[in-house]
C-alpha cells in the first residue's frame, strides 16, 4: 500500500508542575512521587489517603442508591413468591461478565433465574421488543437488565404493558429529559438527581452493587456474605477494566481486589482461557486483562454469540470450560486477521480523504460486508495511528451500522447527536459511538459528519500527544523510585502508568531483538555525567521507525518505569515510549 502522508510527530506535553505550598503538605513523600500524586488530582490528604490504602471493604453503602431499597424489596418478592426472573444482559465483556455476576448471586439466594443476552448482530445494543416477547413467553415475571436499558424507554414501556416488571441496572448516560426516561425502577450513578457519590462504575460494578444489596437483606451469615461477594470479584476486575472506566475510586477498590481473585485461579473458565492466552503461572495485571483475556470473551460476540463467553465464565466443568476456551481462542484469532484485512481497506480510502479533519471508512460495494463486530476495533486502530475521529460502516440489508471512535479534542456523542434527523438509531459518549442509518442517508450524513469535524477542530492540533508526568534526570530513575511508581497501580484509564522525560541521553549501544529484529534494547547512560553508570531501554516493534538511530546519538527519552526479573536477579528496566534527538 502506498504510503500515507499523516504527520505523525507526536507532541511531547509536560503536565504543570505543583505549587511548592502543595509539596509541603506531603513531607513524607519525595517530591517526585509528590508530583505523580498530584497529576493524579490526588490534591488533598483524604484523597491521598484513600486512593493509596483504601481498602476493597470501605466501598459506599449501595442503599445511596435513591431506588436500590425498593428494588431489591421487589426483587425479594419474587423470589419468594418463585417468579421467573430474567437478567437481561448485553453481548461485550462489561455486560456478559455482570450476566453471570448476577446469576450466580440469584441462583444463591434461591431465585429461578435465566439469562438473556442479545445478538451483536441482528438485535443491537439494548432491550428490542422481540426480545421482551421471548421473555415474556419463558414465564418471567420481573425483568432485570445489566449494562443497558436507560435509553429503552419505548421498549420498557412495551414490557410492563405485558405485565413484566423491570429494573433497570445500567452505568450509561441518560436522556437529558427526565420524560424520556424508562418508567421503571433505576440503579444507574448518572441518572437525574441521584446521589450516588462515585458516578463511574462500570455496568458490572452497578450489577454487583446491586447483587451486594439483595444479599445483605438476605438471611445468611456475615461470612457467607463476605464470601460469596469476594468470589464474584475476579468478574468486577474484568468488566471494569474491558469498558475502559477510570481506574479511580471504587473501581481502583474493586481492580485491586479482582486482581486478587484472579490471580488466585478459582474460576475454572477463566483458569482455561489464561492458559490459552500463555498466561499461566504469571502475575496478572489489569493490562493482561486490557489485551489478553477481555479481547478473547469480547471474540465471543464479535465473530458469533456472546453465550460462548457467558458459558465460559459460568461453568463449572473442566471439559466445558476448555472447549469454551479454546473456542475463544480460536475466535479472537479470526478477529484479528478480519481487523487486520478491514483496516487495510479504509487505508485504501484514506487517500482522498488526507485533508479531512475526520475518517469515514464505508464498506465497499465490491467487497464482502464487513464484520459488524468488528467496525468498532477498527475506528479504534485508526483513531490512535492517525489520532483524527474515525467512523467505521458496514453494510446491512436495508441500511449500514457503524461505529466511531475520537480524541480528547472532538465529542464524538455530540456531533453524533447534531446529526440525529439522518439516523435511525445512534448511542455512545464523547469518545466512543455507534449509530445505523439508511443507505439513501450515507452521503447527506458523511457530508455534515466532515462539516462538524472541520468545524470543531479548525484550531485544533491533529498531531498525537504523550502526556508526561514530569521531567527528571535520568540518575533519578532509581530501582526505589520504580517500586514508588507500583504503589500507584493498577494502571489504566485516568491513572496511566507514569511517563518520565529525560534529556542528554547518550546510546551507548543498540541491540535488535525478536523474530524479525522489530524491537530494540538500547544501552544508555548520561551525556553529561558519563561515569553515572548504565540503564537498559527497551522499545516494542519501534525498529523501523527508529532505524536512522546510532550509537553515540544524544537523545531526549519519554518511559516508563519498571523493575525486570529474569535469573533470579532484578533489574531496573525504562520502557521507552518515544525518542527525539536532543
Amino acid at each position: 500500500m502506498a504510503h500515507l502522508s499523516f504527520n505523525m510527530n507526536k507532541i511531547w506535553h509536560i503536565k504543570p508542575k505543583a505549587r511548592e505550598e502543595f509539596f509541603e503538605k506531603f513531607p513524607e513523600y519525595g517530591r517526585i512521587f509528590s508530583q505523580l500524586l498530584y497529576n493524579r488530582d490526588l490534591k488533598e490528604k483524604e484523597e491521598v489517603e484513600y486512593f493509596l490504602h483504601a481498602k476493597y471493604e470501605d466501598n459506599f453503602d449501595p442503599f445511596i442508591f435513591r431506588d436500590m431499597e425498593a428494588a431489591v424489596a421487589l426483587a425479594i418478592k419474587k423470589i419468594k413468591e418463585r417468579k421467573k426472573i430474567c437478567i437481561y444482559g448485553d453481548y461485550d465483556a462489561d455486560g456478559v461478565t455482570a450476566s453471570v455476576l448476577l446469576s450466580e448471586i440469584l441462583t444463591t439466594i434461591k431465585a429461578d433465574c435465566f439469562v438473556y443476552i442479545p445478538e451483536r448482530a441482528g438485535e443491537g445494543y439494548g432491550v428490542n421488543q422481540e426480545a421482551i416477547d421471548k421473555i415474556l413467553n419463558k414465564g418471567a415475571n420481573l425483568m432485570i437488565t445489566v449494562d443497558g436499558g436507560i435509553r429503552n424507554k419505548k421498549e420498557i414501556e412495551y414490557a410492563k404493558s405485558k405485565g413484566l416488571e423491570i429494573i433497570i441496572t445500567d452505568h450509561h448516560e441518560p436522556p437529558d429529559d427526565e420524560k424520556d426516561l424508562p418508567p421503571c425502577l433505576i440503579i444507574n450513578p448518572h441518572n437525574h438527581g441521584e446521589k450516588y457519590p462515585f458516578k463511574f462504575l462500570s455496568g458490572v460494578s452497578v450489577a454487583f452493587k446491586f447483587a451486594r444489596a439483595l444479599l445483605e437483606r438476605s438471611t445468611l451469615t456475615a461470612e457467607q456474605k463476605k464470601k460469596i461477594l469476594e468470589k464474584v470479584m475476579d468478574l468486577v476486575a474484568i468488566g471494569t477494566v474491558a469498558d475502559c472506566v477510570c481506574l479511580t475510586g471504587e473501581n481502583r477498590l474493586f481492580l485491586k481486589k479482582g486482581l486478587e481473585v484472579l490471580n488466585a485461579g478459582k474460576r475454572i473458565g477463566l483458569k482455561e482461557l489464561v492458559k490459552k492466552a500463555k498466561l499461566d503461572g504469571k502475575n496478572l495485571e489489569a493490562w493482561n486483562i486490557g489485551f489478553q483475556i477481555a479481547p478473547r470473551l469480547n471474540a465471543s460476540s464479535r465473530m458469533g454469540s456472546a453465550n460462548n463467553a457467558f458459558n465460559l465464565l459460568s461453568t463449572k466443568e473442566k471439559d466445558v470450560a476448555e472447549k469454551e476456551a479454546e473456542f475463544l481462542d480460536e475466535r479472537n484469532q479470526k478477529r484479528q486477521k478480519e481487523t487486520e484485512l478491514m483496516v487495510a481497506e479504509v487505508e485504501e480510502q484514506l487517500k482522498k480523504q488526507l485533508a479531512e479533519k475526520i475518517i469515514i471508512g464505508v464498506c465497499p460495494k465490491e467487497s464482502k460486508n464487513w464484520n459488524e463486530g468488528v467496525v468498532g476495533l477498527v475506528a479504534g486502530r485508526l483513531t490512535e495511528k492517525y489520532h483524527k475521529p474515525t467512523l467505521v460502516l458496514t453494510r446491512n440489508e436495508n441500511d449500514y451500522k457503524g461505529s466511531g471512535r475520537s480524541i480528547d479534542e472532538f465529542n464524538l456523542f455530540n456531533a453524533v447527536e447534531e446529526c440525529s434527523d439522518l439516523l435511525l438509531k445512534h448511542g455512545g459518549h464523547k469518545m466512543a459511538c455507534g449509530f445505523s442509518l439508511a443507505t439513501s442517508r450515507l452521503e447527506e450524513f458523511s457530508n455534515k459528519m466532515r462539516k462538524i469535524a472541520r468545524r470543531e477542530l479548525e484550531k485544533a492540533s491533529m498531531e498525537a500527544k504523550i502526556e508526561i508526568d514530569m521531567e527528571i534526570n535520568l540518575a533519578e530513575a532509581t530501582r526505589l523510585l520504580a517500586r514508588e511508581v507500583l504503589g500507584l497501580a493498577p494502571f489504566g484509564y485516568y491513572n496511566s502508568q507514569p511517563k518520565f522525560l529525560s534529556r542528554n541521553v547518550l546510546i551507548k549501544d543498540i541491540i535488535f531483538m525478536g523474530a524479525e529484529s522489530q524491537h530494540l534494547k538500547f544501552r544508555l547512560g548520561s551525556a553529561d555525567n558519563i561515569g553515572a553508570g548504565d540503564f537498559w531501554g527497551l522499545s516494542f516493534n519501534r525498529a523501523t521507525e527508529w532505524a536512522d538511530l546510532k550509537i553515540g546519538d544524544i537523545v531526549d527519552i519519554v518511559y516508563q518505569l519498571e523493575e525486570n526479573e529474569f535469573n533470579g536477579k532484578i533489574n531496573l528496566q525504562l520502557k521507552i515510549q518515544d525518542i527525539k534527538l536532543s
